[in-house]
């Protein structure tokens, strides 16, 4: 598995959808996920640190993890079939940990509220994961050094809340 963290929510230029990207922990591979209005907003309020009046459901269902005497132990994005990403989050008890189904966007919005490690399995960072390293045989083709620098200066500029004005107009 390899260790990621979210670094951005923003939109895609060409379709105007929302877009998380994580990247691993040196920034040297990132992957962009679409994900819904909702989520990217769920998301950038976790990285931003907000917090409701009244708690909103990725709020909801931690408050539940700890009124239950669990904790999100951690997020896997655990595969990718057909431009799907499909997520597991671990909640771990006294007597066991359990394994739940998720979309990787919940996935998301929870770890950051519980700061939890976020993972991707070896599948998706062979099938998914950009970097500019030389590609193996069933690789995707890796992008080249300008243009992972060029990303990077766009991720160092970029704010959540530069892609929140754009979602909320």
């Amino acid at each position: 598995m390899v260790k990621m963290k979210v670094k951005v929510v923003g939109l895609d230029q060409s379709t105007m959808v929302p877009v998380v990207v994580i990247t691993d922990l040196e920034e040297r591979g990132f992957i962009p996920i679409m994900i819904g209005a909702a989520e990217a907003n769920a998301i950038n309020q976790g990285l931003d640190g907000q917090k409701p009046v009244r708690p909103l459901t990725h709020d909801l269902l931690l408050n539940m993890l700890t009124a239950l005497n669990a904790r999100l132990d951690r997020v896997v994005i655990s595969d990718l079939r057909e431009d799907t990403y499909y997520a597991h989050i671990y909640v771990k008890t006294d007597a066991q940990e359990h394994e739940i189904d998720c979309r990787p966007s919940d996935a998301l919005a929870l770890a950051i509220r519980a700061g939890c490690p976020i993972y991707i399995s070896e599948v998706v960072a062979k099938k998914a994961l950009i970097t500019n390293k030389a590609p193996e045989a069933d690789s995707p083709k890796p992008i080249d050094d300008d243009e992972i620098a060029a990303f990077r200066r766009f991720l160092d500029d970029a704010t959540p809340d530069d892609f929140l004005k754009n979602l909320q107009g």
